[in-house]
């Protein structure tokens, strides 16, 4: 860990985690002018794209004798992709929390990729997202969250991805920026066409039907995951995989005060604030 840096890379990934935690404002307001989730996170990465070529044109050239940035770009378009499917599909607590087991496959992988030890406080970290997805997926319960559902698998592989996605971008640090940019960004502007092609074949469309003020929310939501993902690239490279791991899950608490803010938890205890912040308010219907 590059110990003077800790501090602006810690930051730089919870500004990724607060825009991702808000991200259902624009995404909820958009499916509600006709345009889905997929073809969303397709425009919205495809601006991304846009803007690193735009500023990095010889991105491409160098990416081509980089192969191993295709992993990046499958980590990180798989982890766009199967989340948003997840929540449009699926029951959204199971989803959000089996998404973010991420810290238990983050242990594993920093591990094998980056041969960081695995310590009692990274077990730790690991024990305490695992009991409290236990216990909340199972009403209080000790019940192994197994994956019931289809919406559960994508939801488990997306947060799988997710740890893969900020794994190896702490294992190529060395490559440019504008390089592991192109990467993640592009990765959802191939997988999310693919996934719309899949749903079409088992008879779900889409919905794409923009309407005037729509391109202006694309616009300003595509420069907050442009800025977002930038400080997640930061911060990836700079911080210990485990600990990057934890940070994110600020995404969570992001989401749940922003949607109780705006007024859709009136719940008399956190734990049922928490559980109808993701089952039946705002972020219900996000994806």
């Amino acid at each position: 860990m590059f110990r003077s840096s800790f501090v602006p890379a810690a930051f730089a990934a919870l500004v990724n985690a607060t825009v991702w935690g808000l991200a259902w404002i624009p995404l909820k307001w958009l499916q509600a002018h006709g345009v889905g989730t997929l073809w969303t996170t397709l425009f919205i990465f495809t601006a991304c794209t846009l803007a690193v070529l735009a500023v990095r044109p010889g991105a491409i050239k160098r990416s081509l004798v980089s192969p191993q940035l295709l992993w990046i770009m499958l980590a990180s378009g798989l982890t766009n992709v199967g989340f948003n499917v997840a929540l449009a599909t699926g029951d959204v607590v199971r989803s959000v929390l089996l998404f973010y087991l991420m810290p238990m496959w983050v242990v594993m992988l920093a591990r094998w990729l980056l041969h960081e030890a695995v310590t009692a406080w990274a077990l730790g970290r690991v024990a305490l997202a695992l009991t409290g997805a236990v216990l909340v997926l199972g009403d209080g319960r000790l019940v192994l969250p197994v994956p019931s559902s289809v919406a559960d698998w994508l939801a488990l592989v997306a947060g799988f991805c997710f740890g893969l996605n900020n794994v190896l971008l702490r294992r190529y640090a060395h490559l440019g920026d504008d390089v592991r940019s192109l990467a993640m960004f592009s990765g959802a502007v191939f997988c999310a066409p693919v996934a719309m092609l899949i749903l079409a074949l088992i008879g779900h469309t889409t919905p794409l039907a923009l309407q005037g003020s729509a391109w202006l929310v694309l616009l300003l939501f595509a420069l907050a995951v442009l800025f977002g993902n930038l400080a997640l690239q930061y911060g990836a490279t700079r911080l210990r995989a485990n600990v990057l791991s934890v940070l994110m899950l600020a995404e969570i608490l992001v989401a749940s005060v922003s949607a109780w803010w705006a007024g859709s938890a009136q719940l008399s205890s956190p734990f049922q604030k928490f559980v109808h912040v993701f089952s039946g308010g705002h972020l219900q219907r996000v994806a």
